[in-house]
């Protein structure tokens, strides 16, 4: 299992890692919320196609970020989500409320 991070990309992209769960979940969002202020353009693209594992809390990060980045003015599109992530936020409802990009577009 690799290094729970979230890192941002030359483009202001935000890359997430690992296992997002609640012992994970508090620092993500901390480092997260900071990239994302200090990113430049227009868009935010959140990729998440090196999460291994995810509970509600990714789908919570999720959300935070996309109102961090709405609230800076940007437009935001997830790539990557794996299989667990997009089933918790089908049942929870969550898959039109999250602005899910199309998966060949590819990270920028």
């Amino acid at each position: 299992m690799s290094e729970t991070r979230v890192e941002g990309g030359a483009s202001g992209e935000l890359r997430l890692f690992g296992v997002l769960d609640y012992q994970s979940g508090p620092a993500l969002r901390r480092a997260g919320q900071d990239l994302i202020r200090e990113g430049k353009g227009q868009r935010l693209l959140i990729d998440c196609s090196s999460v291994e594992k995810s509970s509600s809390v990714g789908l919570s990060l999720l959300l935070a970020f996309t109102r961090d980045a709405i609230g800076a003015g940007r437009e935001v599109a997830i790539v990557g989500m794996p299989g667990d992530m997009r089933e918790i936020a089908r049942v929870s409802g969550l898959l039109d409320v999250l602005s899910l990009a199309d998966e060949t577009e590819g990270v920028a």
